[in-house]
């Protein structure tokens, strides 16, 4: 998208220096990353980065100051994992824009908002990896709002820990070595001190939760929460404690926000970077051009179960009694604006924000990008092609 770094990439890559990249980020993970990445960065104009990362913190105020937004969003947790003392705002937020370029200008189109962490340690790691197996002009930037490494730690470290003992937090996930985001919880760690723990390992005694930490059974006073409710559902996994149970901890992304903050919100949501989004069970009847639509259940993750331009028999298909689980968003072309020896190629763009209790708005800390030629941008809808897969974002 910046042409002339674009054209200088293009023109001295070589299969020799995508290997070293790989190999050089196994090495720094300390074992290979179980997902794909590009063969390539991305450059991008600052501008449209800074029009995403506005449109995000828009799209989140548009929402907490809309008090039926507000009350039904609140209903959509459902009763079993209704966890208590809310935070009365997201920790973490996940915008993710696709690009469009139409009478010679680039836009940002939503493609979905979460209340949840993603890849904020690992991230980092890859872009340095980008820089220095490509050796790539250093005064390239990645992380946004003026950070550099050193505070961007800081502030991601501020939110994960807010003061207390490496050793009394936790990041909860279930069976994380076998995660493909596993990577992340490396990094998490050697930074921060901070273990990835099985949700089904910790210990519940009275109001308050253990787990084992070389050999010591230590206390948990805040939970870095990377548990996906739908992966609980699908594997039917029990765990030692209720998310109903009053504990005595804080939590460093409050569950109920992968409720609240969701694909649910997309119907309420009106921005010129939202396209049109409706509940599925509260049309009237079904659109007359379904393949022009996406259908998305409201809590999968990594794009399970999205249909992208459905039939008219896949959704007569879906129960009427079931229909309140999806939406029906309208699809967006996004535009193949990165050149690469394969074709031009899509890309959708995470802006990452971090949304501390004493900041009056959230903070557009780094990005995720995600190149691909498929219906959808994650790396399982890109198999058996090049020159996609995750990517990291770089901009003058």
């Amino acid at each position: 998208m910046l042409p002339s770094l674009r054209e200088d990439f293009n023109r001295r890559w070589t299969p020799g220096k995508y290997q070293h990249f790989l190999a050089s980020l196994a090495h720094a993970i300390g074992r290979p990353v179980d997902f794909r990445h590009s063969e390539t960065p991305c450059f991008f104009p600052r501008d449209l980065l800074q029009q995403m990362s506005r449109a995000g913190r828009e799209l989140v105020s548009q929402l907490l100051a809309n008090p039926a937004y507000l009350a039904a969003s609140a209903h959509e947790v459902p009763p079993q994992y209704r966890v208590p003392n809310e935070a009365r705002q997201p920790l973490f937020i996940q915008a993710d824009f696709g690009i469009v370029h139409h009478a010679g200008r680039y836009a940002p189109k939503l493609v979905e908002i979460q209340g949840f962490p993603s890849l904020y340690a690992y991230q980092t790691e890859m872009a340095r990896q980008y820089l220095r197996a490509y050796d790539l002009d250093p005064n390239l930037q990645h992380l946004l709002s003026g950070l550099d490494l050193a505070a961007y730690h800081n502030l991601l470290g501020e939110a994960i820990l807010n003061g207390h003992s490496p050793e009394n937090v936790i990041l909860l996930e279930i069976d994380p070595q076998h995660q493909k985001t596993l990577c992340d919880f490396i990094c998490t760690e050697r930074i921060y001190g901070v273990r990835p723990v099985c949700i089904t390992q910790l210990i519940k005694r009275g109001n308050k939760l253990f787990y084992n930490r070389d050999g010591i059974e230590t206390p948990v006073h805040r939970i870095y929460n990377r548990v996906i409710f739908d992966e609980l559902e699908r594997k039917q996994i029990a765990i030692p404690f209720a998310w109903t149970d009053d504990l005595q901890l804080e939590w460093a992304g409050h569950p109920n926000w992968f409720y609240r903050l969701s694909k649910f919100s997309l119907p309420w949501l009106n921005h010129a970077t939202v396209p049109t989004s409706h509940f599925f069970h509260q049309l009237a009847q079904l659109p007359p051009d379904p393949e022009n639509w996406v259908l998305k259940p409201l809590y999968s993750f990594a794009g399970l179960g999205v249909i992208v331009g459905p039939t008219r028999a896949q959704l007569e298909a879906i129960p009427t009694h079931d229909r309140h689980n999806y939406i029906l968003q309208q699809r967006v072309p996004f535009s193949p604006v990165i050149a690469t020896p394969h074709g031009p190629t899509m890309v959708e763009v995470r802006i990452m924000y971090i949304w501390l209790p004493s900041s009056p708005a959230p903070r557009p800390a780094n990005m995720i990008v995600r190149m691909g030629r498929g219906k959808q941008m994650g790396v399982d809808h890109n198999k058996n092609l090049e020159w996609v897969g995750a990517s990291a974002g770089f901009y003058l």
